[in-house]
């Protein structure tokens, strides 16, 4: 019983020493940052927010890069917002907006943004994997609906994709309008995007060809650190709303059309005098040194 006691006191002795050394180590950090005067820098959660009739919906980088590749191929095929809303509900279905590259159990070769399937005739694996092809490949079918923009987005999306939840396209239906709408213009600064520092300098270049890539041709120029773009009206929000949600894999710092600046310090449309039918883009450059 003795020995049973004095083991008790030893493991008790033990544990109390472990908690002063363990409040002491954190005394000691604090008190090191305090002397030094540094915070600790918030912690940014990257994103996207379309605000459109007093409502808010957000997604990842990634979706909101994938949902403006989406509408801009709409947008370059002259097709109504309706066709962009549609498309963007049945990939947020499908995939949650993002490109994979692997199936499920009821389809184990679909792929991409629309979960397509080689075997059905959506194109090669290497094809349905490119946004642009599954974009435009998912168009070629809706416009052969008839009636399409007519239809609910849940009878639309079901025509051109023959799922086996049909239903489940509604639950998409706000967000998708949303980014639909600011995606093709036909809401003003309705998109921005929260994103952290840049941590390197970008080429204008880079920018001039990825958006050329989805729209086509736009006259553009590139007077580094700048890239202007001539387009006019939707089609220019719609291309100026397409570079904020590609702002961090491009490295944009601002983005200015028709009275309206964005900028990524501020994650906000702001007042200023911008043109109208020119976009203008400007990269983030390092300083030098």
């Amino acid at each position: 019983m003795l020995l049973h006691r004095q083991h008790e006191t030893r493991s008790f002795r033990v544990l109390v020493l472990l908690l002063a050394l363990c409040v002491a180590a954190f005394a000691a950090v604090f008190a090191v940052a305090a002397l030094s005067g540094k915070k600790q820098a918030p912690v940014i959660t990257e994103r996207c927010v379309a605000a459109v009739g007093g409502a808010e919906y957000f997604l990842t980088l990634e979706q909101a890069e994938n949902a403006s590749t989406i509408s801009a191929v709409a947008v370059a095929r002259g097709l109504p917002p309706r066709a962009v809303s549609i498309a963007l509900a049945t990939a947020l279905q499908e995939s949650g907006l993002r490109n994979l590259d692997y199936g499920d159990d009821a389809g184990p070769d679909s792929r991409g943004l629309f979960q397509q399937r080689p075997s059905q005739g959506w194109g090669s694996e290497e094809q349905v994997m490119d946004p642009v092809f599954a974009a435009n490949a998912f168009y070629n079918g809706l416009e052969k609906v008839p009636g399409y923009l007519d239809l609910p987005i849940t009878e639309a999306a079901q025509a051109v994709q023959r799922s086996a939840f049909p239903e489940a396209y509604a639950k998409h239906e706000g967000p998708a309008r949303a980014f639909a709408s600011a995606l093709t213009g036909q809401t003003p600064a309705a998109l921005s995007c929260t994103l952290r520092a840049p941590t390197a300098g970008a080429d204008p270049v880079q920018g001039s060809e990825a958006v050329e890539a989805v729209y086509g041709p736009l006259n553009g120029s590139v007077l580094a650190p700048l890239y202007l773009a001539d387009v006019e009206g939707a089609y220019g929000w719609s291309v100026a709303q397409w570079f904020v949600a590609n702002a961090k894999a491009l490295g944009i710092e601002s983005v200015a059309y028709e009275g309206r600046t964005w900028h990524r310090g501020t994650a906000v449309w702001e007042e200023s005098d911008a043109a109208a039918g020119q976009v203008a883009v400007t990269a983030f450059s390092v300083p030098a040194e």
